[in-house]
C-alpha cells in the first residue's frame, strides 16, 4: 500500500530535522573556552605555599652561594607566579569565591613566613621575627583599607616582589642580618606609604 505524497514529504522532513539536531546538538554543547576544574585556583595557592616552603628549606639547608641563590630565586619566582595566577584563574573562569579569597590571603602570608623561617639558620631569631612581623604589615594595611571601602594599594617601595629579591640576595651572599634589616625597614615604610594613600582616599 503506497503512502500519500504529503505523508512521504512529512516523513522526509522529520528525518531531516532529526539529523540536523544530531549534528547541531554537540556543537552547541561545546564550551567556548575550556574551564579548569573547580579546585584549580586553590591548588595553585597551595603550590605557592609549597614553593615558599621549598625556598625556606633551601635557605636553611644550602650554604649561601650561587647554588643556594639559584634554588631560592627559582622557587621564589614560582611562589610569585602562583600568587598572581590563583586569583587570575578564579576571576577568568568565574570560580572565585569568598572562601577562595581567604585562602589566597592566608596562602600569601604562609608562603612568605615559610621563606623567612629558613633565615633562622643564618641570622638571630629576633631579627628574623622582626622581619616576619614587618613583612606582614603592608598587606594588613591594604586589606584594612579595602575593608573600609578604600583602595587596596600594592607594590612600592618594598612589596612582595622586592621582599623576594632581598631574600634571594640573602641566599646568594649570606648577609642575612643587614638584608633582613633592610626588609623590615622597607616593609614598615611601605605600610606607612600605603596607609597615607588610603587615608587620602577616604
Amino acid at each position: 500500500m503506497s503512502r500519500a505524497p504529503g505523508a512521504r514529504d512529512a516523513g522526509r522532513h522529520g528525518r531531516t530535522l532529526r539529523a540536523q539536531a544530531l549534528v547541531r546538538g554537540p556543537a552547541r554543547r561545546r564550551p567556548g573556552r575550556a574551564r579548569p576544574a573547580p579546585g584549580v585556583p586553590d591548588a595553585v595557592t597551595a603550590a605557592g605555599v609549597a614553593a615558599g616552603a621549598g625556598a625556606g628549606c633551601a635557605l636553611a639547608l644550602t650554604a649561601p652561594g650561587p647554588l643556594a641563590g639559584l634554588l631560592v630565586t627559582l622557587l621564589l619566582a614560582a611562589r610569585l607566579a602562583c600568587a598572581n595566577l590563583d586569583g587570575a584563574i578564579a576571576r577568568e573562569t568565574g570560580r572565585g569565591t569568598p572562601w577562595g579569597s581567604v585562602l589566597n590571603e592566608l596562602g600569601d602570608r604562609a608562603a612568605e613566613l615559610a621563606v623567612l623561617a629558613g633565615c633562622l639558620a643564618l641570622a638571630p631569631a629576633w631579627i628574623v621575627a622582626a622581619a616576619a612581623l614587618a613583612a606582614t604589615l603592608p598587606s594588613w594595611v591594604s586589606l584594612a583599607g579595602a575593608a573600609a571601602g578604600g583602595p587596596r594599594p600594592q607594590g612600592w617601595p618594598v612589596g612582595k616582589t622586592e621582599r623576594c629579591l632581598l631574600l634571594a640576595l640573602v641566599a646568594f651572599t649570606g648577609w642575612a642580618v643587614p638584608l633582613l634589616a633592610v626588609l623590615a625597614a622597607g616593609s614598615l615604610l611601605t605600610a606607612a606609604v600605603r596607609l597615607g594613600r588610603i587615608r587620602r582616599s577616604l
